[in-house]
């Protein structure tokens, strides 16, 4: 179903999302995405070593231009529930996510609106206090003029079912389309953010650097 967002700002930008269908596997190897890599900030709870993103390519296509950028916000990245952030731990860990990454491409011609479709990974877990075998994580999608003001913004749901298993990763597929006022509105006015629906209390424990991996709190094998 197309969803109109709506223009805010002097580039007289709307754009249209176009949500895909997702596909979930389940993997039970969790990674981390955002900005920011894995040995930029301290880990709390059960560590991992990092992994490449699994996530392929678009195929590249000649424009009129450069295209959007793509970026996950790093204080959305990650989706932690604890039990208390003043005072967090493994065992206080409920439902978990990160955005593992980000691949996108456009095309646009002449004067023809921005076609952006672009793939997310995201990587989902249960902690102790989880509770239930499915969680609707909730994301968002925002298209801004770049460095400045938000033209548009759109909440979507995502829900999973972790099948009897700790940890599982959903592929969502998403397209925007930007209209541009002009031939010479290049795609590199805009850029499009993505991140996790938090709460305030989750946002400054993303931005403080601490975290948790999706397995935290989860009984690991002797090795």
């Amino acid at each position: 179903m197309r969803r109109v967002l709506t223009a805010l700002a002097a580039l007289s930008l709307a754009a249209v999302l176009i949500p895909q269908s997702a596909e979930a596997q389940s993997s039970g190897r969790p990674g981390q995405g955002g900005p920011q890599s894995r040995d930029q900030a301290p880990d709390q709870g059960t560590s991992q070593n990092a992994r490449p993103v699994r996530i392929a390519p678009l195929s590249r296509r000649a424009n009129a231009g450069p295209c959007p950028y793509v970026k996950v916000l790093y204080d959305a990245a990650r989706y932690v529930e604890l039990a208390d952030f003043n005072r967090p731990s493994a065992a206080g860990v409920g439902f978990t996510g990160e955005i593992e990454g980000v691949t996108a491409d456009c095309v646009y011609r002449e004067s023809d609106p921005i076609r952006l479709d672009f793939n997310v990974l995201f990587n989902l877990g249960k902690g102790p206090q989880a509770s239930g075998d499915g969680r609707t994580y909730r994301y968002w999608i925002a298209v801004t003029e770049r460095n400045s003001a938000v033209l548009a913004k759109e909440y979507f749901d995502l829900p999973v079912n972790f099948e009897g298993q700790t940890t599982t990763s959903v592929h969502q597929a998403q397209t925007i389309v930007i209209p541009r006022a002009d031939a010479t509105t290049a795609g590199n006015n805009f850029e499009v953010l993505i991140g996790f629906d938090v709460t305030p209390e989750m946002a400054e424990f993303n931005r403080s650097g601490s975290r948790f991996r999706v397995t935290a709190g989860q009984t690991q094998p002797n090795p």
